[in-house]
């Protein structure tokens, strides 16, 4: 609790600092504008939602190195399939959505019944998803030309709050998918075999819980919604291009995750966390964007850096807590 209390505070002082330097010295008004603010939350919702799926892996003591490159393979197959190919739109979305399912499954069943790491499965599946969706499309854009207006506003569309103001519907997806992890991470038994299993594998297989269950399922979990994210995010671009499309996203739901109290050994982690977290490293980004005087091209850095800060502020929260129980 302290450290989602320390970075919600860290939250609300890059916020005022974004706003003094952006808009309070040169004048403008570009960070409070009501357009920049709407599209902050959608970001940060849409990462958000695929954040909270790495969670469930970390949670276990694992790791997903291929989220980036499932969500260009549902993003960019898609409209592929629902536009250029004529598929009806349910089937494509059906295929689209299963696919990302029986990717985590795949890599629940490498990492528990073929006994590889995870960050060699999930390596190997950045490389092979992104290369499968490159060879599919033959390396051309999808798009959806104008047609899907209704499904697009999943991504694109608002909730009105006031005169100039709107909720992005993203963030209302964003909600329910919060909604449901944190009661099943707090609120049932397979939750605290999770957190059971990250804390020591050995003891929670010991104790009757089926570990390799909850690793698939974990996986699962994690692919799943980082398909629902390529899709809304395909949805809220309206085209997509297979060579980038997803390009290190891993980096920002990880980072996410990591900064809003996921330890990297597993065994801890709330969903309220990594989504501050989220908003965190959208806010950077958005600094990063509007500040002039921050160059732009120092971006993944920044990311690296919180991500470092975070792996070290785990471990020296360990290390408190180990020599306070020897005491």
């Amino acid at each position: 609790m302290k450290r989602i209390l320390g970075i919600f505070v860290l939250l609300l002082i890059v916020y005022l600092a974004t706003w003094v330097m952006s808009d309070l010295l040169t004048g403008r008004r570009s960070f409070m504008s009501a357009f920049n603010q709407e599209n902050l939350l959608r970001r940060s919702a849409l990462f958000g939602i695929i954040g909270i799926g790495v969670a469930f892996v970390i949670i276990t003591g694992g790791i997903d190195l291929s989220i980036g490159s499932v969500v260009c393979l549902v993003g960019v197959t898609f409209p592929w399939m629902a536009v250029q190919s004529g598929l009806p739109v349910g089937l494509a979305l059906a295929i689209v959505l299963s696919a990302s399912l029986l990717i985590g499954l795949s890599h629940g069943l490498l990492v528990t019944k073929m006994k590889l790491q995870p960050f060699v499965v999930t390596l190997c599946g950045l490389l092979l998803y992104r290369g499968i969706t490159r060879g599919i499309t033959n390396d051309q854009t999808a798009g959806f030309h104008g047609e899907l207006k209704g499904l697009r506003w999943l991504a694109n569309g608002e909730v009105p709050i006031t005169a100039d103001f709107g909720l992005p519907v993203p963030v209302v997806t964003l909600i329910i998918v919060a909604s449901l992890a944190a009661f099943f991470l707090n609120r049932t038994i397979y939750g605290r075999y999770l957190l059971a299993l990250g804390n020591n594998e050995e003891a929670a297989r010991f104790s009757g819980i089926d570990t390799d269950k909850m690793t698939i399922l974990a996986y699962a979990v994690c692919s799943f919604l980082a398909g629902l994210g390529g899709l809304l995010f395909v949805l809220d671009t309206n085209s997509a291009q297979p060579v980038d499309f997803g390009n290190f996203y891993e980096l920002f739901a990880i980072a996410a995750a990591v900064l809003g109290g996921c330890s990297l050994r597993g065994g801890s982690g709330t969903i309220v966390g990594v989504l501050i977290g989220t908003a965190l490293i959208q806010l950077l980004r958005n600094m990063i964007t509007l500040v002039d005087w921050i160059p732009q091209n120092i971006e993944y850095a920044v990311i690296g850096a919180v991500i470092l800060f975070g792996a070290l502020g785990d471990e020296v929260a360990k290390r408190i807590i180990a020599s306070r129980r020897q005491v």
